[in-house]
């Protein structure tokens, strides 16, 4: 189980604990985070649960394939360095501590 804290974009802070294999964005739409829409469930197919992770997370993270690369130019206000979707970080112990905060709004 890992501990993640969800930032929303007004600064208001959720930490829940979030169960080992499920995905980030799994334990948002499960715990009733604000800001995370999730339109595809998880399949990589549209960017709604899209997040900026913090900064000292993001070399810790398994990078990014081609497939979410390519979701990711249609998120709102991308940030090469520290954008993800939520739906392809597979939860772990490793993970536990990870912080990433909602962009303005999912498009």
């Amino acid at each position: 189980m890992a501990k993640i804290t969800y930032i929303e974009h007004g600064g208001t802070e959720h930490v829940v604990d979030v169960a080992n294999g499920l995905t980030v964005m799994e334990g948002a739409r499960d715990n009733n985070i604000p800001g995370i829409e999730a339109d595809c469930g998880g399949a990589c197919a549209c960017s709604t649960c899209h997040v900026y992770v913090n900064a000292d997370w993001v070399e810790k993270l398994p990078g990014k394939d081609d497939m979410e690369t390519d979701m990711l130019d249609f998120a709102y206000e991308p940030d090469e360095t520290r954008s993800r979707l939520t739906c392809q970080l597979k939860v772990t112990d490793a993970l536990d501590g990870l912080v990433v905060q909602m962009p303005e709004k999912q498009i």
